[in-house]
């Protein structure tokens, strides 16, 4: 039996607070991303589904804690998932706690259709200051990317560069890593100099900016595949354009 291919969605924000209303803006976007979502179940501790009648008020008590549980569309043929989750000033970058949203998805041709919406509209709704989508592969090199590591004495895999620690990198508008789909604020447009009109024509001919004045950039058409000799140079002509990203101009 083989695994179905999923996308995975990261966004990076400011810290949830009591009164916080962003988790069910994160929601409602993915849900107008992807018509006929609803993410309208939680999921049990033994993994199963349960119906979420009063999801708001659920949402609402659980941003109280910094975070919010993990949501589903209640089909376990095809799940799609959703959940925040709060990062400690300690393990974050410039020491500032930070709100993490991650979704799951599978990987098909619908989601990668609405891909770049899906992370706008999440991004937006939670005021991101970045965040990715990336297939599963991709994350798997990401996290071999991020050191040193104990276990990782040969460096980052493909010729890729190494991505700082979190906790080592001097800004949380600074992003950590690149994906197939990036989401960039306009903070962190400019923290990395993008754009550059005369360095920047190859990803401006797949981004566009967004309502609060950030962008949505894709390094490929097609989802990232790093077996494929030329998204394997697009992804590594990015961390040349973008010495920031990863912490790795930081002296």
């Amino acid at each position: 039996m083989t695994t179905r291919a999923r996308l995975h969605l990261h966004v990076f924000a400011p810290a949830l607070t009591s009164d916080d209303g962003r988790p069910l803006a994160a929601v409602e976007g993915m849900e107008r991303a992807l018509p006929g979502l609803r993410l309208a179940w939680r999921v049990s501790d033994a993994g199963r589904p349960v119906a979420l009648p009063q999801r708001t008020a659920w949402l609402a008590e659980s941003a109280a804690d910094g975070e919010f549980g993990l949501l589903c569309n209640g089909d376990e043929s095809y799940p799609v998932l959703m959940d925040g989750q709060r990062e400690s000033a300690i393990a974050s970058p410039g020491g500032e706690p930070l709100l993490i949203v991650h979704a799951k998805l599978p990987q098909d041709e619908p989601v990668v259709a609405a891909a770049a919406d899906l992370l706008e509209n999440v991004a937006e709704g939670v005021r991101a200051t970045w965040g990715t989508v990336a297939p599963g592969p991709v994350r798997q090199v990401i996290a071999a990317q991020v050191g040193p590591k104990l276990g990782n004495p040969d460096g980052p895999p493909l010729g890729l560069p190494m991505l700082k620690l979190p906790w080592n990198i001097r800004s949380p508008r600074v992003p950590r890593y690149l994906g197939w789909i990036n989401y960039w604020s306009a903070a962190a447009a400019e923290a990395i100099g993008f754009p550059d009109p005369s360095r920047d024509a190859e990803l401006l001919a797949r981004a566009r900016r967004t309502a609060s004045g950030g962008w949505v950039v894709s390094l490929t058409a097609a989802p990232l595949d790093l077996d494929k000799p030329e998204h394997l140079n697009a992804l590594k002509r990015a961390y040349e354009r973008f010495p920031e990203i990863g912490g790795r101009s930081e002296a």
